[in-house]
């Protein structure tokens, strides 16, 4: 999973990158409003958390701008701004959730893993396949009760196909959702990490189509 952190707060945005990468969650970083709207407008994130004090251009009117052209990725408000009218005026204008500064990281980071499951149709943290179970809340991977060490990268694929199981994922979507900004995305390098899923959790979890990509099947 990929999102934006559109924050000015140099510390506070580490922080919180810092605490979703322990979650198998890539994170970009936006100190600006302009940075942060061309950003969303140009790249594929799975969520946006965004502050509504940004200079340059704040945090509701870059909102607005999103959703009057169509991008429709889920946000989380961060604000220190306590009235209830301008959380109202974020949520009227398409945020999706909000948290009031001072918050706790923990709690942002569990905000965040629920609305990318909601995001993708999923109300449960959990994800099984056969002996294969993903925990999402940790990043914990088992297989028949046994944990599997996985990279980093691992955890990214895994993770997203799971959210997105029974739907067909091409390398280059997966490619857009497992790397920052600015890292050197090379779509046959999935092909690598997909194998090493295998030989870990064994060849039925993930069905390759032939140059189109891969799925996990669920029987819903």
């Amino acid at each position: 999973m990929r999102i934006l952190i559109a924050e000015d707060d140099r510390v506070l945005a580490q922080q919180i990158k810092d605490v979703l990468s322990a979650n198998s969650i890539v994170a970009d970083i936006a100190q600006d409003g302009v940075e942060a709207q061309f950003r969303a407008e140009t790249e594929t994130y799975d969520l946006v958390i965004l502050d509504l004090g940004l200079p340059q251009r704040d945090g509701l009117t870059v909102l607005k701008s999103w959703r009057a052209k169509g991008v429709d990725v889920p946000v989380l408000i961060l604000t220190a701004r306590d009235s209830w009218s301008e959380k109202v005026d974020g949520l009227d204008a398409g945020a999706d959730d909000y948290l009031t500064k001072p918050f706790h990281i923990p709690e942002l980071s569990a905000r965040v893993r629920a609305m990318i499951r909601r995001r993708a149709g999923h109300a449960k943290p959990l994800f099984t396949k056969g002996n294969v179970c993903f925990d999402s809340r940790n990043s914990q991977v088992t297989v028949d009760g046994m944990p599997i060490n996985l990279t980093a990268q691992e955890v990214s694929v895994l993770s997203y196909l799971f959210h997105h199981n029974n739907r067909l994922v091409s390398r280059a979507e997966l490619s857009d959702h497992i790397y920052e900004y600015d890292h050197d995305r090379d779509s046959n390098t999935i092909a690598v990490f997909v194998n090493r899923l295998r030989n870990k959790l064994g060849n039925a979890l993930i069905e390759t189509v032939r140059g189109r990509g891969y799925v996990i099947k669920i029987p819903e």
